[in-house]
């Protein structure tokens, strides 16, 4: 990592238990910290097992890597390595590859237009 490198960090690998608070605790040893953040499960509120620290220069965060990277921490193997740029992502419940949502693409069945569409349907029986 350079000057022109990134400051915040991915914190793989961690144990479900660990709080914010913690985490910033395993990382003050290497320099001064701008946030720390937990991703959590949008629905349970429980911890994903990762996060990410975000140092205020960037050689503080190679110390880090250099210093956090494969420790252990509550049985568990830490990963810690810099950060990827964030990504947008589609919100979209269509599916992705394959049939459904009228998108093409095609199934076991070799259709694709999406929802009931796909199967071979049962004749019809009415009351006699």
């Amino acid at each position: 990592m350079n000057q022109g490198s990134s400051k915040k960090l991915y914190v793989g690998s961690l144990p479900y238990s660990t709080t914010e608070d913690e985490l910033r605790g395993l990382f003050e040893s290497f320099g001064p910290i701008e946030s720390v953040r937990i991703i959590t499960d949008k629905f349970t509120g429980m911890s994903k097992g990762f996060g990410f620290v975000e140092m205020e220069n960037a050689d503080d965060a190679q110390k880090a890597v250099e210093g956090m990277n494969g420790k252990q921490l509550n049985g568990r193997t830490l990963i810690v390595n810099e950060a990827r740029p964030e990504q947008r992502r589609d919100r979209s419940f269509s599916g992705g590859e394959g049939g459904g949502g009228n998108r093409g693409g095609g199934d076991r069945w070799g259709g694709g237009q999406g929802g009931a569409g796909d199967r071979p349907r049962r004749p019809r029986r009415d009351s006699y």
